[in-house]
């Protein structure tokens, strides 16, 4: 089996290099162009991967690649995932995370047309909820720039999929997280300066909306799931969540007490950091995917958070040295 994976040099991305290396692929990672080159999470793989040049803005680069790969899975992971960035930059985000997609989706048609396409959708979708907790079924009303592009990403691989019979599925999974996940994310943003204060490093953390909740799970179980779904007998859509919601001041808590610390002693409130247009709730119910695909998260988000901040006193204890009494980090908004 052949795999293409966009954003391999992501979070989700080197976590479905992992699996799909275990599972006996070959496995092709997508690339950008770049006077700059960050391999770092996939840096044990670097040996068992091929990595191949192309853009989800440039589709003659993507017409290439898959006519070149023949791949048998794709696997679209990339996108500007960053919330907050998609209102400083909203037609790049449109560009890449929403016509990212068809031109993903018209090069599979063109070129490998019995490939399955796991398209990567987003909670993010439901924004400003219609129901509690989400389903395959609950409305869209996407609350960011980055939130609309991941709403027509999803619907151009539904209707590609009922217009040319392609395989190709959607997994609209709520936030997962790692100790891979980037700084600018808030949950490892937290982890991150907790070890900083923890070795003494820093003493404060900015942080906006404490009351917005999240339904927070591990990266390595969502792609797990994302794999199972191209592995079924007919393409479709499901929503990857744990089911449980935890607020900012839970993991403000979690996190700083697995450092043996007290959050309130360390965190203040900016009010600047607070999203234009919040999104306060997100809840999954993943009943279609445990019933169709027998998948269930495996790491709780207790778990989770102690992971991540274990991952960064290491990383911390390991590459910074110290700074000025009082220096803080500045959250950004989930």
């Amino acid at each position: 089996m052949r795999a293409l994976i966009t954003g391999i040099t992501g979070q989700d991305g080197s976590y479905m290099a992992e699996l799909l290396l275990s599972k006996g692929y070959q496995v092709f990672g997508l690339i950008r162009r770049s006077s700059v080159k960050k391999f770092d999470r996939i840096e044990s793989l670097m040996d068992d991967i091929e990595l191949v040049e192309g853009d989800l803005t440039d589709q003659s680069s993507l017409d290439t690649v898959i006519h070149s790969v023949q791949p048998d899975e794709v696997y679209n992971l990339a996108a500007q995932s960053f919330v907050p960035v998609s209102w400083n930059q909203p037609v790049l985000t449109g560009d890449v995370t929403g016509l990212g997609v068809i031109r993903i989706l018209e090069a599979i048609r063109k070129h490998r047309p019995h490939a399955k396409l796991l398209q990567a959708s987003s909670s993010e979708m439901f924004g400003k909820v219609r129901e509690r907790p989400q389903t395959e079924r609950t409305p869209f009303y996407p609350r960011s720039p980055y939130g609309v592009a991941k709403v027509f990403g999803h619907y151009i691989t539904v209707n590609y999929r009922e217009s040319y019979g392609m395989f190709a599925c959607a997994a609209m999974g709520f936030n997962h997280e790692s100790p891979r996940r980037g700084l600018e994310f808030v949950t490892r943003k937290v982890t991150h300066q907790v070890a900083r204060i923890k070795c003494g490093l820093a003493s404060k953390l900015m942080m906006g909306n404490l009351d917005a909740q999240r339904d927070w799970g591990f990266a390595g179980d969502y792609v797990r799931a994302m794999w199972m779904m191209l592995q079924q007998s007919e393409p479709d859509d499901y929503v990857l969540a744990t089911g449980v919601t935890h607020s900012i001041r839970e993991l403000l808590e979690v996190a700083f007490g697995a450092a043996g610390l007290d959050w309130k002693k360390h965190v203040e409130v900016d009010p600047k950091l607070i999203r234009p247009a919040e999104v306060e709730f997100l809840c999954g119910d993943a009943t279609k995917a445990r019933e169709k695909l027998g998948w269930r998260p495996e790491v709780s988000f207790e778990q989770l958070i102690k992971m991540m901040v274990e991952a960064d006193l290491e990383l911390v204890q390991k590459t910074e040295s110290p700074v000025p009494a009082g220096s803080a980090a500045r959250s950004t908004p989930l």
